[in-house]
Parts: C-alpha cells; sequence; structure tokens
C-alpha cells in the first residue's frame, strides 16, 4: 500500500534523494535544518536511485559455479555497486541513521528504478517461477505435518481404546476443564445481559474491567476484540520509520480510564525519531502509568501476546497498572510504505537488522512521544528479542539504550538450537543465494500462507496451523489451553521478506553460524577459550574490549529461558554473559524454566506464574527514580 506523507504543520517538505532508493521523495525535514529546498540536476535524477542501507552486492557462495544460469536472471536485478556511484553532497543527505557493515549481514540487492521493460520481465519471470516452486516446497512440508498428524490421531486412538485418554494425560488436564467450563458460563451471562440489557446480579462486584464483548468466541484476527472480551480496548496508531515503512503501533487501555485520540493524531508523524515529546506537565500532575513496548517473534505479530484473555502477558500488564503498546515489524500486518508499492522488490530487500535499527527505534520514539517519559520497558520474544540484541550492539545503534530503562527477552534468540539441523532447515542453507531466490522469490516469503489463512475458516486454519507449525519448529500444545489454541495461531504467518528468512536459515546467516552477533569461527573459538580459561575474572582480563558486544550504553537485561527449547539455545547466552565477556550488561534477572519449549513463555496455562509476575516485578524496579516517582504504582510490586 501506499502512504502519502502528511507533514506537519511546523514541518517543511524538501525533495532529496532518498535512503530507500526513491530519486524523489518528499520528506519531513527536522526544525534543526530547515534550509531551502535544493533539487537535484537533472543529470543525478536520471541515474539510478542509491539505496544506503548498506553496500550493494550479491553474496558469493561456494555453489555459484553450479548456479551460473540462475545468477544470471537474478543478478540481472541488481543495480551497480554502490561504490561505482557518487555519493551524495552533504547538503542532500537526510539526517537519518545509516546502517553500518556487519559480517552476519551480508550485502543486499538493489534494484534498478524505476526498471526497463527487460527487467520487470525479469521480476515477472521470477515470480512465476517462485510461486510454482515455492508452493511445491510448501505442499511438501504441509504433507509431511499431515502425515505426522494421522499417525498421532492413530496413537490417541488407540490410547482411547485402552480407556486412557490423551487429554487426562495433560499437564494442566484440571485447569483447562475448569477455565473451559468458565467461558462457558461467561458466555451464557453475556448472552442474559444481551437478552434482558441490564448488569447480571451474578458479576462479580470488584470488577473494575467489565467485558465489552461475550458470548462464543468466533475466532478472530482482531487484537481489540479480545481486548474487549476481558474489559480493556485497543487504538491503532500508525508509525514512519526512517526509511519510509509504515508500521502498526497497538495501544492497549482501560476505557474507564483512558479517551482514545482522534484518528488525525494517530497518523505517521514522519521519519525523524526522538524530536519531540509531550510534555508530563500537561497531564496536571496526575499519576501516568510506565509505558511498556512488547515486540512479536518470527512470522507473528503482537496478537500472539493477547491470545490468553485475563493470562495474556499484554492484558495481565495493562491490568496491573502498565501502558501497555504492541509494536508490529514491517510489512507483516499490511505492506506499506510513503513511496513504494508492494509489488517493488526494493521494498522487501531488508533482514532483522533492519527491523531493529528502523523498526524498533521507530515505534519506541512514537511511544515516548505519546507518553512523555524518557524510557521505556522492552518485552521482545524470540525474533523481537534478536533484533533487539543486534539493534544494541556497540557498532549498530547503541545510543537506543539510552530510551530503554530494561529489555525483558523471552526465549532469546542469540544462539540456534539443534532444531536448525532438521532436513528441511539444511535444505535451505544448502542452496546458494541465486536460487534461493529463484525457489522463495524476492518479494515476501510464500505470501500464499497469508492467503490461506484468510480465506480457510478460523477453526480449520488454528488446527492446520498448530499441525504444520509444530512439525516444523517441534511445539508441543501440552502446557497450552487447548481450547484457545485455534485462537492462538490466528496471528500468524504474517508477511516477512524472503531475504530475512534467507538470512534465518540459508547460506550465509543465522544457521550456518548459528548466532546472530558472531561468526561460527568466534563461537568455537570462545567456547576453547571458555574452556581453558579458568575463571570470568581471567576472561575479562584476557579479552579485550573489541570482542565485547555492547558498549556502557547498554540497558539492563532480563531473560526468561525455555529449558526444552530446540529453536533457540538460551542457554550459551546466559553462559556468554556470565563469562566476563560482556562487562558492559547488567543482567538483572535470569530464570531457566526447564520444562518450558519456544512458545510457552507467551501461552503455557502458568506463564503469568512463571513469567508474568516476574516481568511485572523486574519492569518496576529498574524503572528510573524520577519516572517512579510520578508513576501509577503496579499491583502487586508493592
Amino acid at each position: 500500500m501506499l502512504i502519502t506523507p502528511n507533514p506537519a504543520h511546523d514541518a517543511v517538505t524538501t525533495t532529496i534523494e532518498s535512503l530507500y532508493g526513491t530519486p524523489q521523495l518528499p520528506l519531513r525535514k527536522s526544525l534543526e535544518s530547515q534550509q531551502p529546498a535544493k533539487m537535484p540536476s537533472a543529470t543525478k535524477a536520471a541515474k539510478p536511485p542509491v539505496l544506503r542501507l548498506q553496500a550493494v552486492d550479491r553474496v558469493p557462495n561456494q555453489s555459484d559455479d553450479d548456479d551460473d544460469e540462475i545468477s544470471a536472471v537474478t543478478d540481472g536485478l541488481l543495480s551497480e555497486r554502490r561504490t561505482a556511484l557518487p555519493h551524495l553532497a552533504a547538503s542532500q543527505a537526510a539526517p537519518v541513521f545509516t546502517l553500518p557493515g556487519h559480517p552476519l549481514f551480508p550485502p543486499l540487492p538493489v534494484y534498478v528504478h524505476p526498471p526497463s521493460m527487460l527487467d520487470t520481465a525479469r521480476y515477472l519471470a521470477i515470480r512465476g517461477a517462485s510461486f510454482v516452486l515455492s508452493l511445491l516446497f510448501l505442499l511438501v512440508v504441509v504433507l509431511g505435518a499431515l502425515s505426522r498428524g494421522i499417525w498421532l490421531l492413530l496413537v490417541a486412538a488407540g490410547q482411547y481404546l485402552q480407556r486412557n485418554s490423551p487429554r487426562q494425560q495433560r499437564r494442566f488436564y484440571a485447569e483447562e476443564r475448569a477455565r473451559r467450563l468458565d467461558r462457558r458460563t461467561s458466555s451464557r451471562r453475556w448472552k442474559l445481559r444481551q437478552e434482558k440489557r441490564e448488569v447480571d446480579e451474578e458479576a462479580p462486584d470488584d470488577d473494575d474491567c467489565p467485558p465489552l464483548e461475550g458470548g462464543k468466541d468466533p475466532v478472530v484476527d482482531d487484537v481489540a476484540y479480545y481486548a474487549r472480551r476481558v474489559g480493556l480496548d485497543v487504538e491503532t496508531y500508525k508509525v514512519q520509520t526512517e526509511d519510509g515503512f509504515i508500521l502498526t503501533l497497538w495501544h492497549v487501555y482501560n476505557p474507564h480510564e483512558y479517551t482514545p485520540l482522534p484518528a488525525s493524531e494517530r497518523k505517521p508523524r514522519g521519519p525523524h525519531v526522538f524530536s519531540a515529546k509531550k510534555d508530563l506537565e500537561s497531564f496536571n500532575g496526575v499519576r501516568r502509568k510506565y509505558p511498556v513496548l512488547l515486540m512479536h517473534g518470527l512470522l507473528q505479530n503482537s496478537g500472539a501476546y493477547c491470545a490468553n484473555d485475563d493470562d495474556s502477558l499484554a492484558f495481565f500488564l495493562c491490568k496491573s497498572g502498565y501502558d501497555v503498546w504492541l509494536g508490529n515489524n514491517r510489512c507483516g500486518l499490511e505492506p506499506e510504505h510513503t513511496s513504494m508499492l508492494d509489488s517493488d522488490p526494493r521494498m522487501w530487500s531488508w533482514t532483522i537488522q533492519h527491523m531493529g535499527a528502523f523498526d524498533i527505534t521507530a515505534l519506541i520514539s512514537r511511544v515516548l512521544f505519546e507518553t512523555g517519559y524518557d524510557k521505556l520497558g522492552l518485552i521482545a520474544h524470540s525474533q523481537g528479542s534478536a533484533q533487539t540484541f543486534v539493534a544494541l550492539s556497540k557498532d549498530q545503534r547503541p545510543e537506543l539504550g539510552d530510551r530503554i530503562s530494561v529489555f525483558c527477552a523471552l526465549a532469546p534468540a542469540v544462539y540456534a538450537g539443534p532444531l536448525v539441523n532438521r532436513v528441511y532447515f539444511r535444505f535451505m542453507r544448502l542452496i546458494s543465494p541465486a536460487v534461493f531466490r529463484l525457489v522463495f522469490g524476492i518479494h515476501s516469503f510464500i505470501p500464499l500462507m497469508v492467503t490461506v489463512r484468510r480465506w480457510l475458516h478460523a477453526r480449520l486454519y488454528g488446527k492446520l496451523g498448530y499441525i504444520v507449525f509444530s512439525y516444523l519448529f517441534n511445539w508441543s500444545d501440552t502446557r497450552w489451553d487447548y481450547g484457545l489454541r485455534d485462537r492462538m495461531f490466528q496471528f500468524a504467518p504474517v508477511y516477512v521478506s524472503t531475504e530475512t528468512i534467507r538470512w534465518w536459515l540459508g547460506a550465509d546467516g543465522f544457521s550456518t553460524h548459528e548466532c546472530i552477533l558472531a561468526t561460527k569461527e568466534a563461537c568455537l573459538a570462545e567456547v576453547e577459550f571458555n574452556r581453558t580459561t579458568a575463571s570470568a575474572s581471567s576472561i575479562r582480563d584476557a579479552e579485550s574490549d573489541s570482542t565485547a558486544w555492547y558498549g556502557p550504553r547498554t540497558p539492563p537485561f532480563a531473560l526468561w529461558i525455555g529449558g526444552a527449547d530446540q529453536l533457540v539455545d538460551g542457554r550459551k547466552l546466559l553462559r556468554r554473559l556470565g563469562s566476563g565477556r560482556e562487562p558492559c550488561v547488567d543482567v538483572v534477572h535470569e530464570k531457566v524454566i526447564e520444562e518450558y519449549e519456544h512458545l510457552d513463555v507467551l501461552w503455557a496455562m502458568d506463564m503469568i506464574e512463571q513469567v508474568g509476575k516476574e516481568v511485572r516485578l523486574v519492569l518496576w524496579e529498574t524503572m528510573p527514580g524520577d519516572a517512579r516517582a510520578r508513576s501509577v504504582v503496579p499491583r502487586g510490586v508493592a
């Protein structure tokens, strides 16, 4: 979707060569640099645009010799190397952040714009080929998942015949039954209210968040609907990143305490970050709720934090007394950009490095602007934690740490678990970048998955989604509320770039190096050094500051790790942080929940006890003193 910028009254519009590849694009210019607009010369405007996010080149691969014909197609889409293009004059450069190079983030392709007829034909050819090939790949995965599902059904049927119900063997079977009965009672009570149009006398008197929706759950991908079922509500903001993407930001609130802003005040405010904030004095001394931003994992949106009724982490923190905001990464819900359409391959040339440096930065900036605070608490799951760990590193965007009071990482995705060695992941790792782009395209990664989610019946999709994702990532629903499982998968999958999936699973990214910030060789050297070094103090003395990932501006870390998580290895991260290799990192809380798998930190029935209450306390204990003095004291921390 193309979003037209709407500059504020205090901004001027200038035409510059955009950092995201559009030769002439109106951007909001900062107040500090309001100079007369300069137009690029006709010669410069006619040249191919420069994508200034990274150096431009195709990533070399050992198997390139076998892929000459494919490379001839995919390489034809790439523009000239950046080194061959003239640099922008200082007066024409956009005053925004530029991504630094990093060995773990190889250069991405930059596509010629406007494309020639030959380029357009190549785009269409790759899209057609990738549609067929990725569909075949998806069918193989689905058939494998269904075969496994049929086998499990046969095993369960055998147990039923032996009068040994698999349901009764579930970890929280009694609690599941109790919650199912509670939902039925609440549904009948809601129906009675609607019929009589009066408050039910059986409703608890101390409920300060009476439900605003009820009845039978239709199973929808609507965060606001599930918020209203627990007496809360959600307003939607649009946020612009420095590279032009439009993000969706959800604000969870209690309608008895807060009045949502008009839609005109929830639109994008422009690309500049941390340029202004609302004055807390305008709140007339009333205590405010401390802001907390939650970020989701790969192939999800932040609705994953809202799938468990009152036991959802987002709703729990909101009712505890925090100001809860749910951030969504670029393109996930709906691809939106200020100058590009979703059919443009330039719009999909990004990885988690961009999501960390640009998306999280823009979301934090907007939350701080709206709340008037200097810092916020950040909670991130899986990929959300990975992009944050990358962004905070000292060679990426360490100044972001000045805006975060504590970083709570749930199932932190820093080191790979054993799951990356499964056969289908090995296949994706073995193929060259050229073949990967031919199979999976140069746009969104298998967008047909999102189409299937939208068109299939919600409950049928929920069951199919669990079967497929549990097969791929070896999850189980043993600790989840079975009655809500279909709802949990309504918030996945979402749109994500093929380049991001290639970074996670391809030949030169995470699955190869098994770490997000160090090469495989560096990780092996670290293990060997730890083996031969006696103590953390000796490691700290022997290692130079250059080996540390984080500098002095890093916020405190709090970690919740699943001991049975096969997708990522949180224990490796704990060993690194505890070995003295990161002298600037203060780990204020760490917990390994032995029986937890990757998604249990979000959806386990005892998540509030194991994770939620501890997160609530850590947020309060790490809150800056001046913020604590003017903030509501959350329930359960005193």
